[in-house]
């Protein structure tokens, strides 16, 4: 769970938060060699690869319901990314559903091995 900082101040604000599935995390040790580098001393960075949920707008809920979230598409190229451990709100719990169906059928492209969301 992260905080979303692409909120914009318009009448409909966009969610305050954005939800993930933690799919690996990983560091790296980078060193840059570029114009106004004068330290070769490499930098330890820390990340996340993570497959982002979606808010659910397709089924109706009440606001004072815990918000809905579903995969989108892995054909989207938005489906997976990387994100900085320091951006983590919290974890968080995601209960399925399983009386409301599937949001994909089963053979529909859109489904990741990677992401175990069959």
């Amino acid at each position: 769970m992260l905080l979303n900082h692409n909120m914009s101040s318009t009448s409909q604000p966009d969610h305050p938060f954005l939800y993930a599935k933690v799919l690996g995390i990983f560091h790296a040790n980078i060193t840059y060699h570029g114009e106004g580098n004068c330290d070769c001393h490499p930098w330890r960075i820390e990340f996340v690869w993570v497959r982002w949920y979606e808010l659910d707008k397709v089924r109706s809920w009440k606001p004072q319901r815990l918000d809905r979230v579903c995969f989108p598409s892995v054909l989207d190229e938005d489906s997976f990314g990387f994100i900085d451990l320091a951006d983590i709100l919290r974890g968080c719990h995601i209960v399925p559903i399983f009386n409301m169906g599937m949001a994909l059928s089963e053979g529909t492209p859109g489904h990741s091995g990677h992401a175990q969301d069959g």
